[in-house]
């Protein structure tokens, strides 16, 4: 089979990045761009002003359904990640540009059109040839579903790999069954706190950098919970509770004084009697995942707290 418009695909590289549009890609992004996507040699290679270029939207990871829209012959596909709900930019999800080479086609009766029964919960790990074999996908982040190709096997477990003919392997104990029923919100914050530290990467959703939106919809994905990918449509998507009610788990929303929302963050702690807030979030200014007392300049811009 090969890539159609009008069709879905699902992405063969551990983590895709997906690109506001081709002739925007500069040379520094040339490992996200390969098709084996080094996302760690690309995050790595850039300064820091460049690890929040525009030119980057969302990050797609392996096995995630994408609806192809248009096939360039340059070798680029402008794609719909319906994984990713993105109401206000396209009710079908996420739109952006990937390499094809990063793709492989979904058939009709393929059953990783379904939803994968298992998902990642190592931070990082990679899908083998054979138990204990050489690494034929490296780099598979936290949140991956997969779906199962058989028994495990001496603490190995064979799952379907887009872009395959034969099941590849990974530890069975780096893949935990998706959640029946909603998690506790601690829960998801504990998954978010294992991200501490992590870059912070415009666009980003991955344990190689991330950015404020991408940490929520990312802790959130690994229970299998898909929010929206952005900041403003988390909002959207999730219920308001008066200040004060909060609860570690909820989220906090920022926005200026008459500009949308702008920034998210975990609450990490209750607020104490000084009503003092501790926020767990992706920091631009930092550049990095942490957790702190709220400071004042986020408290200036605090405009609610919601929960999922």
């Amino acid at each position: 089979m090969e890539l159609q418009p009008g069709r879905e695909a699902v992405v063969r590289v551990a983590v895709a990045t997906l690109w506001s549009c081709p002739e925007a890609v500069r040379p520094v992004d040339r490992p996200a761009l390969d098709p084996h996507a080094d996302v760690a040699a690309w995050i790595s290679g850039m300064d820091p002003d460049q690890q929040v270029g525009d030119c980057v939207l969302s990050q797609l990871l392996f096995g995630e359904r994408v609806l192809v829209t248009t096939l360039r012959p340059d070798g680029w596909a402008h794609v719909v990640a319906v994984e990713q709900p993105a109401a206000t930019l396209d009710p079908r999800g996420y739109p952006g540009w990937l390499p094809t080479a990063q793709l492989a086609p979904l058939a009709a009766d393929d059953p990783r059109g379904e939803a994968a029964p298992w998902v990642v919960d190592a931070t990082v790990t990679a899908l083998r040839a054979a138990p204990a074999g050489e690494p034929v996908v490296a780099g598979v982040v936290l949140g991956t579903r997969l779906a199962p190709a058989g028994p495990p096997a001496d603490g190995w477990r064979p799952v379907h790999a887009p872009g395959h003919d034969r099941p590849l392997w990974l530890p069975d104990n780096h893949l935990v069954p998706l959640p029946t029923e909603p998690p506790p919100a601690r829960d998801v914050l504990a998954v978010a706190t294992r991200l501490r530290d992590v870059i912070y990467v415009w666009g980003g959703v991955s344990a190689y950098g991330i950015d404020c939106s991408g940490l929520v919809h990312l802790a959130w994905r690994r229970f299998g919970v898909l929010l929206p990918r952005d900041a403003a449509d988390q909002a959207l998507a999730t219920t308001p509770l008066p200040l004060g009610a909060e609860r570690p788990g909820d989220l906090y929303f920022f926005a200026r004084p008459g500009r949308r929302i702008h920034h998210i963050g975990f609450v990490s702690a209750e607020p104490d009697a000084d009503a003092d807030r501790r926020l767990l979030h992706a920091c631009y200014q930092h550049r990095r995942v942490l957790e702190e007392v709220m400071p004042a300049d986020r408290t200036a811009t605090l405009v609610g707290v919601h929960r999922v």
